[in-house]
């Protein structure tokens, strides 16, 4: 155990509470510079971790506390361990779900065709205005709201973030919106393209119609829907109708093929051949492929622009013709598609111009059961419909110019890299790299990176106009990395002026942002000063730790792993610590949009930051944990029991710098405690905080229960024995300078206190404990915590006081036992009140116990 440095005369106050410690310490610590990151240490003794920036879109719920509060433990560890930890914050305030609560909170929408207006002003009653009232403003009015709100936001998580105990070094923050992030961003983004794995493309995209933007693949997420298979009949010459079974039949104008399997011998005869639309009156193919599902509806699909991306896959594929339909807005296009070449499809489409596609479907639905293409009735059904993860209305599937990060979907041997990579990446729990792999494996497109937004970085990239005033699109302007960040909406390229600016022979810049997704990718990069601050970067990259949960490995781990595969040659950091979910007692997941989160200020005014991460920290890693407030009433009461027990400890009276632990009782239980240090370091040193906290906080109710209450009446003194009580007070103190230090990653603000009334310095700062190896028998603890626990049961049974005096009692110890229970003796009388206790060796003894004579 380490040497005693304790002051002479500990400062203990009279009445000790938890009540108020978060506000004291988290004053302190910051003026204090506890956690300042050395940025003269070497990378060798660095330990720097990529923490999630929260989004800023609200506020923080119980959620974030939980997993938050996983990684601290992993930084207050490591600190103790002799790292110069690297822990910064960002915050996530680019994208979606800021321009909504923009939209809500100001009730504006962004018009990128407005003027700006100097000094604006959202209108007072805008909140919670529906979408069609909502004030038009121009886009830098509406970023200048975007960063208005954001801040605020950011001023309120970072209290609550103190409050919690993050040892965030606050030096070190950023945004994913600010300057740096947006240099950084575009910097790797023209990095890509001069190395091709960015480019552009006009494809079937996956789109939002609310936000009236691209989504990305690992953005999707299935709802179950109500719907309905509509059988339609398709005229063939000669023959029987071809049924077809949809879900969607007003795409019906946009069908360009119907498909079956290769093998359904129902329909062999029919590939090669074409067949007609009903209603519309188009003749289309009938192809054959291997996707097609015997099995579902009649086993016959058509294939339309688009309706689903099995659509796109038989498009691409088959090398089919684009009928588009469906607008950007999610409703029908107004013009009648040059395809309908019959006079009475035409005018049945008229019909559907400009509709929303609910309401062509049921005007499709009434045209075909009116001409008697509709077979049957409609069958209802509850299927899955794809849905951006943010979004609350279908996606559509739209022809859009987008650009692509290559990412492996279409290139085997980046995806068999990526897949390496997976491999090398140390995963905690290791479980998680299975979903990794799942996800990498089964891409079916490139990264996505366009978005059609505001409040986001820019795709750093001007066209110019050709004497028509057409963007020529292979052939971009590209800036200086050294002019960067660039906002094309509003810089001039090099080489010309900004009075070219959308005319023939000028220029225009691309409008689009990036995805989200591809700014918090760079973290890492951001955090760690690339190519900004490279001493900074040479002390921390690659980092790591990246701690997240384990729904967004195929978002943000994923495409990390791809941009610092592309751009640094490696993995972004050395392990990954996966958090799961916090769910109800019904065992759903606590989220915003469900609507059941629980907001954490209320709990920890209640229980105490202390108590609320106790209950945190109890969540294994990867694994799914309860709300639970109990818990939490646990972690305030072991809080409490620290104060009152080391206020104990502390109030014996000074101990010697030179005195010895020679009680064999006493170097028992530091033995006990250096079986506890051990396993509670391999632990951490495994990212498991909750085995730690398990094996840390068994010892400590062992210690107080057993320890404490055995050797009390000699640390006192009682017995006369000056060099057992000198033992005592040694042990009792250098137990309780481990115990202090074990526990801090997990109680830092109660911890704190107590290690405040009598060392000087910071208990995380201060050195993890060691195995000392000082001697003693571990298993004799145990057997004094049976023996005492022997006489409890007995005077419980007897139904006396616990400090009911006893004359006689005899312990009954397996014979091997005997000779170790008697070196106790003396302990055990002393805790239990007895006068004479004897120790009788039975061969048959189960477990210890103690009769009174």
């Amino acid at each position: 155990m380490v040497t005693d440095i304790s002051r002479t005369h500990p400062v203990i106050p009279e009445r000790p509470t938890v009540d108020g410690l978060d506000e004291v310490w988290a004053a302190r610590w910051e003026r204090d510079g506890v956690y300042r990151f050395d940025r003269t240490r070497p990378r060798a003794e660095v330990f720097s971790i990529d923490t999630p920036p929260p989004t800023v879109s609200g506020s923080l719920h119980v959620g974030h506390v939980f997993s938050y509060t996983h990684t601290d433990v992993v930084a207050r560890y490591q600190r103790m361990r002799g790292k110069a930890v690297f822990y910064p914050m960002g915050w996530d305030d680019n994208g979606l779900p800021t321009e909504r609560r923009v939209q809500n909170h100001f009730g504006v929408r962004c018009d990128p065709s407005l003027p700006y207006v100097p000094g604006f002003e959202p209108p007072a009653d805008g909140a919670g205005r529906a979408a069609k009232d909502q004030l038009p403003v121009s886009r830098r009015n509406f970023i200048e709201l975007c960063e208005r709100l954001t801040a605020d936001d950011e001023r309120v998580f970072e209290q609550l973030w103190r409050r919690l105990g993050l040892s965030v070094d606050w030096s070190h923050g950023y945004q994913t919106i600010d300057a740096a992030a947006r240099r950084a961003s575009q910097r790797a983004f023209l990095r890509n393209l001069a190395r091709d794995e960015a480019y552009l493309a006009e494809a079937p995209t996956l789109w939002d119609v609310t936000f009236r933007t691209a989504v990305a693949q690992a953005e999707l997420e299935d709802r179950e829907r109500p719907g309905a298979y509509h059988e339609l009949a398709f005229a063939r010459a000669g023959g029987e109708p071809l049924l077809i079974a949809t879900t969607r039949p007003e795409l019906l104008p946009a069908c360009v093929a119907v498909v079956v399997h290769p093998d359904d011998e129902r329909y062999a005869a029919l590939v090669g051949s074409t067949v007609r639309t009903p209603l519309f009156g188009v003749e289309v193919p009938v192809v054959a492929h291997r996707l097609a599902d015997p099995e579902k509806g009649t086993g016959a699909a058509m294939i339309c622009t688009f309706g689903d991306t099995a659509d796109v896959t038989w498009w691409r594929e088959l090398a089919l013709p684009t009928r588009p339909v469906v607008g950007r807005d999610g409703r029908m296009m107004r013009d009648v598609p040059p395809w309908l070449a019959d006079p009475a499809g035409r005018t049945a489409y008229e019909q559907l111009a400009g509709a929303t596609m609910h309401t062509a479907r049921e005007r499709v639905a009434a045209l075909l059961r009116d001409g008697g293409g509709l077979v049957g009735e409609p069958r209802p059904i509850t299927h899955p419909v794809k849905f951006y993860e943010k979004g609350d209305r279908p996606l559509e599937i739209v022809t859009t110019r987008q650009w692509y990060l290559r990412n492996g979907g279409r290139d085997d041997e980046l995806r068999a890299a990526l897949l390496e990579r997976g491999r090398e990446l140390s995963w905690h729990p290791e479980h998680m790299r299975v979903r990794y792999e799942n996800w990498v494996g089964g891409l079916n497109g490139d990264w996505l990176v366009s978005r059609q937004r505001f409040f986001g970085v820019p795709i750093p990239l001007w066209y110019p106009l050709d004497d028509a005033g057409e963007p020529v699109y292979d052939a971009p302007i590209v800036p200086d990395e050294a002019a960067l960040p660039v906002d094309p909406s509003s810089d001039a390229p090099p080489g010309y002026a900004e009075e070219r600016r959308g005319v023939p022979g000028g220029f225009t810049g691309d409008p689009d942002v990036m995805d989200t997704w591809a700014t918090s990718s760079l973290t890492p990069q951001i955090a760690g000063g690339w190519e900004a601050d490279d001493d900074l970067f040479a002390r921390v990259f690659p980092m790591d730790l990246r701690p997240q949960a384990h729904e967004i490995i195929r978002t943000w781990l994923f495409a990390s792993v791809v941009r610092a595969h592309l751009e640094n040659g490696v993995l972004p950091w050395r392990h990954a610590a996966i958090s799961g979910w916090i769910i109800d007692p019904d065992r759903k997941k606590m989220s915003k949009s469900v609507g059941n989160v629980v907001t954490p200020l209320d709990l920890l005014d209640q229980y105490g930051s202390d108590g609320v991460r106790y209950w945190a920290a109890n969540g294994r890693p990867g694994a799914d944990t309860v709300f639970d407030p109990g818990q939490m009433k646990i972690g305030r009461r072991l809080a409490m029991k620290i104060l009152n027990v080391s206020r104990f400890v502390l109030g014996l009276g000074p101990v010697a710098g030179d005195a010895e632990v020679t009680a064999p009782l006493d170097r028992a239980v530091l033995a006990a405690l250096d079986d506890t240090v051990a396993a509670a370091t391999r632990a951490l040193d495994d990212f498991d905080h909750t085995r730690a906290l398990e094996v840390t906080e068994r010892f400590f109710w062992d210690f107080c229960d057993d320890y404490v209450e055995l050797v009390k009446a000699r640390a006192y003194g009682d017995s006369g024995d000056d060099a057992g009580a000198a033992s005592a007070r040694a042990a009792l103190r250098q137990a309780l300078a481990a115990l202090l230090r074990l526990l801090a990653p997990f109680l830092p603000f109660v911890t704190e206190e107590v290690w405040s009334w009598w060392r000087d310095g910071s208990v995380h700062r201060a050195p993890w404990p060691e195995v000392t190896a000082a001697g003693g028998d571990a298993e004799l603890f145990a057997t004094a915590s049976a023996l005492i626990g022997a006489v409890r049961k007995a005077k419980s049974e007897a139904r006396l006081s616990l400090r009911t005096e006893v004359p006689r009692a005899v312990a009954r110890v397996l014979p091997g036992d005997a000779e170790a229970a008697g070196a106790l003796l003396g302990d055990v009388s002393a805790a239990g009140r007895i006068a004479v206790l004897d120790v009788e060796p039975d061969p048959g003894a189960d477990t210890v116990t103690v009769a009174f004579t």
